[in-house]
């Protein structure tokens, strides 16, 4: 069944110089409750892309519409209320002096009375488990609980787009797990739709689609099992093969087992949790 359109590109051009361009007739349909991956090697126009649905940019030629809205100068403060961004850096989206004043602080924009602002505030700090930050300066916050925090913030917003722009990548191991649980609970939950800028396997895997990008073109539009199929396409995009898929490659060509059985648990690692738990599960079997 073919999902609603949450948010489409349709032959979009832009370059912050005319003589260098970024994207070149990009087309991209994303729908209602997707979780899209965006890939590639750096410079590509990944980050351009996202900025684009929530009119931070605006497209030199081509249409950005968002649930069946062309975006225009007009109404780009509508769809910005309808997309809520994470990125790379927490720090660069903390603005109050405490971390509920920095979720106050957005919804004060929004017009909403104090109940709703502290029923919003309540209940989302609770499904992030953040309850016990709200006192805290964001100084005070590991790097993981920054991050905790401002998906916390989004979120009290309300958007029905959540775009993380490589939101895990200065993570440790520990963090990054723990917001990939959480980007994967909002999937489940069935209200979002999510893009994440991703250069994390296991991003990739948990997600509904990858999409590379090349030289500012789309180059590939696969599920994550068909897209790291392919070892040229992952040259291509700089993405290096995990461990546990070549490992699985290595001994399918050796006769030693059966390579898509094996690909399919890489794949469930992505989707369910992390490698130390799908060890657990082979430790049971065998």
């Amino acid at each position: 069944m073919t999902r609603e359109t949450a948010a489409e590109l349709s032959g979009v051009d832009f370059a912050y110089e005319k003589e260098e361009p970024v994207l070149r007739d990009v087309h991209l349909r994303v729908g209602r409750g997707e979780w899209v991956a965006i890939v590639g090697t750096s410079g590509c126009g990944k980050s351009t892309l996202v900025r684009l649905f929530n009119a931070l940019l605006r497209p030199d030629s081509g249409t950005v519409s968002v649930f069946g809205e062309e975006l225009t100068e007009h109404n780009a403060p509508l769809v910005r209320s309808r997309i809520g961004m994470v990125f790379q850096n927490p720090d660069n989206q903390f603005i109050g002096e405490t971390v509920e004043e920095d979720m106050a602080f957005g919804l004060e924009g929004l017009g909403l009375a104090r109940e709703e602002m502290e029923r919003r505030i309540a209940s989302y700090s609770d499904k992030l488990d953040v309850s016990a930050l709200l006192p805290r300066h964001p100084g005070e916050l590991s790097g993981g609980q920054k991050q905790r925090c401002a998906v916390a913030a989004c979120l009290t917003m309300e958007p029905e787009i959540v775009v993380f722009d490589e939101a895990t990548s200065m993570q440790d191991e520990r963090s990054r797990l723990e917001l990939l649980t959480v980007i994967r609970g909002m999937k489940n939950h069935g209200g979002y739709t999510i893009l994440s800028v991703t250069h994390d396997v296991d991003e990739m895997l948990a997600a509904d689609r990858i999409v590379a990008l090349k030289e500012g073109k789309i180059c590939a539009d696969r599920t994550p099992d068909e897209f790291f199929a392919d070892p040229g396409l992952l040259r291509s995009c700089g993405i290096e093969l995990p461990f546990r898929m070549e490992l699985a490659r290595q001994l399918s060509a050796l006769g030693l087992c059966d390579a898509e059985g094996e690909y399919g648990d890489a794949a469930e690692a992505g989707r369910f949790g992390s490698g130390s738990e799908v060890d657990q599960r082979r430790g049971t079997r065998s």
